[in-house]
């Protein structure tokens, strides 16, 4: 059971993945956090033995492309310098996503949570898919992941949700048991799905796989932590999402400093400024947080970060715009889709935009969503409704999701949001399971990948603003 499926191919910093432009490594940073110091080092690899860029994936991890020619012992000595690499063993499966803005004790518990997952040899043998989350009560992150803790209300204390693949199934546990109650999730989830391939099943790489996991996994931890299951909340269900922006302010009298970075792709001017904070917190949505900035250095780190053309306005066009890798990196990829993107979006508010390069849909959004798909005559541009939208994975996929901010700059709602369908904000609701339609299929002047933009651009546009009944929520990977 410990062992790995050899069709679990999920790239990582030690196993790199043969992309067309070149061996890419995927480097896991638990809860998106990482020191300006180590972004430095990775800024360092990505200029002398990669593309000179550091993307930011759909599970707020890093990666580094065009990995051409390098020494992977090397690579792997330098990431482990750095702290980027504390377990050969575990290093594909410290998947550990958290609320970008999660504060005190909770934060905490990401920290917790990876030691503990790197300390228990029989969990090496979890898919490269399989996702933990600890969600402040914002339930930004809770709802895609296979096992999350949501906190429940506010204090010390605090109770938590166990969701399993975004389902509620009664079980409650507190902040000291929230570490135990993930891994016990996890050490189940091996245990149902090594049963199930010893009768002739397919193996499953996600809860929502298994059949009735949500329900089968929570009974499974329940009984192992000698807990009575309680009644299902029918109120606890996935919010809008909304990406932090501007000046956010925390509980302590302190500010983080929000900012997009556009297309998730930071080249080595903006690795530089962002190097040079103490902390940094990378989010799912291809953003970056500042957190615990003095509220006087504010401006000054606004002024940084849009200098080095990152985005720290809600007016940005690239608010809720994503893409996948698309050409060169991509083979299997029919475009350009970066080069096209920037061509085709403009500022406009309603539904997210996912560019993809094939019918794969490699890091389609969870949520109602446009996607822009290339196709051998141009761009197919459908509204999709959460989790039929294609193929979705943690790696080649870059951008920027829903914006959250007041009109004034700095972000509403904050920290401790409610995770019970009443989020703050304009954000998007996550999507049910079925395909709204489409508007269009492309533009039949498009040749090799290049666009006519004003054609797709209104498209693209009048999909953006059609509407989708989000009163489900999906539970792919985004």
């Amino acid at each position: 059971m410990g062992g790995r499926a050899e069709r679990d191919a999920c790239p990582g910093a030690l196993r790199l993945h043969e992309a067309a432009d070149g061996p890419l490594a995927r480097i896991r940073v638990p809860g998106g956090r990482i020191s300006g110091a180590q972004l430095g080092t990775l800024r360092e690899l990505a200029a002398a033995w990669g593309d000179g860029h550091v993307e930011l994936t759909s599970r707020a991890n890093l990666q580094l492309r065009a990995l051409t020619g390098v020494p992977e012992t090397r690579l792997a000595d330098r990431l482990a310098a750095a702290g980027l690499l504390p377990s050969d063993t575990h290093e594909l499966v410290r998947n550990i996503a958290a609320s970008p803005l999660i504060s005190g004790r909770d934060a905490g518990l990401v920290r917790e949570l990876d030691e503990a997952l790197c300390a228990d040899a029989g969990l090496a043998g979890l898919p490269g898919r399989f996702l933990f989350a600890i969600d402040d009560g914002a339930g930004d992150v809770a709802y895609a992941a296979d096992v999350a803790a949501l906190r429940l209300g506010t204090g010390g204390a605090g109770r938590f949700a166990m969701l399993f693949a975004g389902r509620d199934v009664g079980l409650r546990v507190g902040r000291a048991t929230v570490v135990s109650a993930l891994l016990t999730a996890a050490r189940a989830f091996l245990v149902q799905v090594e049963g199930a391939v010893a009768t002739g099943a397919r193996r499953s790489w996600r809860v929502r796989e298994l059949t009735d996991g949500p329900g089968l996994l929570g009974r499974d931890t329940a009984r192992a932590l000698d807990i009575t299951l309680g009644e299902v909340d029918p109120e606890l269900r996935r919010p809008g999402v909304q990406e932090p922006i501007g000046v956010v302010p925390q509980g302590d009298g302190r500010v983080a400093v929000a900012a997009l970075v556009p297309l998730g792709r930071l080249d080595d001017r903006q690795l530089r400024v962002l190097a040079g904070a103490d902390e940094l917190v990378f989010t799912p949505w291809r953003g970056v947080v500042l957190p615990g900035v003095a509220p006087e250095a504010a401006d000054e780190w606004l002024d940084a970060l849009a200098g080095a053309g990152l985005e720290v306005g809600a007016g940005s066009r690239w608010v809720g715009v994503t893409a996948c890798a698309g050409r060169p990196g991509c083979a299997k990829s029919l475009a350009d889709v970066r080069h096209d993107a920037d061509a085709a979006t403009v500022a406009g508010d309603g539904l997210p935009v996912h560019w993809v390069g094939c019918a794969r849909g490699c890091g389609s959004p969870a949520a109602a969503h446009v996607r822009v798909e290339a196709t051998v005559g141009g761009y197919a541009v459908t509204v999709r409704s959460g989790s039929s939208a294609g193929r979705v994975s943690d790696g080649e996929t870059t951008g920027n999701s829903t914006a959250r901010s007041a009109g004034d700059g700095t972000a509403g709602g904050g920290t401790g949001q409610s995770g019970r369908g009443d989020a703050t904000g304009t954000g998007r609701s996550a999507g049910g399971d079925a395909t709204d339609g489409s508007i269009g299929t492309g533009d039949g002047g498009t040749t090799g990948g290049v666009v006519r933009g004003d054609r797709l651009a209104r498209a693209v546009a009048a999909a953006r603003r059609g509407s989708v009944d989000g009163s489900t929520a999906g539970t792919r990977e985004g």
